[in-house]
């Protein structure tokens, strides 16, 4: 009890080991948060099967109790040793670490009990065993990622934009159509713009067919249309990662990493990137 209140008193060490992964103590804490995570998602796994429920009812329930408790009590650390707690409660992980703590405490109040199903918001805790495993050549891809996409955002956005038209105008033409057959399942616009989200997208559920010639001329338009223009983001996003990496390697920094590199280097001293 005492080497614990030292270590409260001793904000900086407990703050390594809380939040980082370069000690043998911040490791294992890492670790033992990760395995706690898998444990509260197998819990949630598990409760949604009644059969397995009402066996070992009791058990689930004080496991979630005791998982609950152990994450509320990491997230109190973090704030109570953060250098900026509101920082950190507004960053990314800080509301997922919330996040995933409240759903039992919601559950109580009526009408939030499915809140506790939140509990899947750990999941994204799990990109700490990057940090742990060292991997960190991952992070710096992810985001280079975030980046890129960020940054195509607007013309995605225009893309959309141009799809949601262009069901729009399938869906109503599909109306036109088959809309004066007999038993026909295109009964209203809306329908149809529905066949055409599922058709565009090649999903094909097939719930909704067309029966005129025409209206399968139409479909098979759609089909092979949705193949040529599904992939455009992709390749907007693509194009943004190749323009990025080029860009930092053009700053003298490695277009992994981000560090700073030798000028005639070939290989990036602190990844191995090639250059």
């Amino acid at each position: 009890m005492k080497r614990m209140m030292n270590l409260l008193k001793d904000r900086k060490r407990l703050y390594n080991i809380v939040f980082e992964a370069d000690t043998p103590a911040g490791k294992t804490f890492d670790i033992a948060v990760m395995i706690a995570i898998v444990l509260s998602l197998v819990v949630a796994f598990v409760e949604t099967k009644p059969a397995v429920v009402g066996r070992f009812k009791d058990v689930l329930t004080v496991m979630e109790y005791v998982l609950t408790f152990f994450f509320t009590i990491e997230y109190i650390l973090r704030l109570y040793c953060s250098p900026r707690p509101k920082r950190y409660a507004l960053s990314f992980f800080g509301i997922i670490d919330l996040l995933a703590t409240l759903p039992l405490y919601l559950s109580f109040i009526p009408y939030l009990h499915t809140t506790r199903y939140f509990f899947i918001l750990r999941v994204f805790r799990l990109t700490r065993i990057f940090r742990v495993l060292k991997l960190f050549s991952f992070i710096n891809e992810g985001y280079l990622l975030l980046q890129s996409i960020k940054l195509s955002i607007r013309k995605i956005l225009v893309y959309f934009l141009f799809v949601v038209i262009l069901v729009i105008i399938l869906g109503t033409l599909m109306y036109i159509v088959e809309s004066e057959q007999p038993n026909s399942q295109f009964a209203d616009i809306g329908t149809s713009i529905y066949w055409a989200i599922v058709t565009l997208t090649t999903v094909g559920y097939g719930d909704i067919t067309p029966v005129t010639v025409v209206g399968r001329l139409l479909s098979s338009v759609v089909m092979i249309l949705g193949y040529t223009i599904i992939a455009i983001p992709t390749g907007i996003v693509s194009a943004t990662m190749i323009d990025e990496t080029r860009k930092k390697g053009k700053n003298g920094r490695c277009p992994r990493c981000g560090h700073k590199t030798d000028l005639h280097a070939n290989y990036c001293k602190h990844c191995g990137e090639r250059l």
